[in-house]
C-alpha cells in the first residue's frame, strides 16, 4: 500500500509538472516547495482514499461513457483542489481539461510500468 502511495504522489507531481510547464492557464506556484508537495500529497490522498468510492457510486455512468466519464470526475476533483488551494490556478475549461488529461497520463505510465508481473 505505502508503494503505491509513493508511485501516485510521484505521478501526480510529475503529472503536476509537465501540466504547469505545457499547458497555457495552469499556473503552479513552485516558489514554496512545501506547499506545493502538500498540495500534490492531498490530491493524492483525494484520489486514493475518496476517487474509488465516488467511481464505485458513479460505476454505471463510467460503464456507459465507456470509462471516458472517469476524466471528468479527475476532473472534478482537480477543479474543486484549485477552488480551495492558494498555489494552483486553473484559467479555464481548456487548461483544466489539458492538465487533466496530463495528470492522467501520468498516472496511467507510472501504474502501468510498476505492476508485479505474476
Amino acid at each position: 500500500m505505502f508503494k503505491k502511495v509513493i508511485i501516485t504522489f510521484i505521478a501526480n507531481a510529475i503529472g503536476f509538472g509537465v501540466a504547469a510547464y505545457v499547458v497555457t492557464g495552469f499556473n503552479l506556484n513552485t516558489t514554496d516547495l512545501a506547499a506545493t508537495a502538500a498540495l500534490i500529497g492531498v490530491f493524492t490522498l483525494i484520489q486514493l482514499i475518496i476517487l474509488p468510492i465516488i467511481k464505485l457510486v458513479l460505476t454505471p455512468i463510467i460503464i456507459i461513457t465507456f470509462g471516458l466519464f472517469n476524466l471528468v470526475i479527475t476532473g472534478g476533483l482537480l477543479y474543486i483542489i484549485d477552488k480551495y488551494a492558494q498555489n494552483i490556478s486553473i484559467q479555464g475549461l481548456l487548461p483544466l481539461l489539458y492538465g487533466t488529461l496530463i495528470i492522467t497520463v501520468a498516472n496511467m505510465i507510472f501504474h502501468a510500468s510498476n505492476r508485479h508481473k505474476d
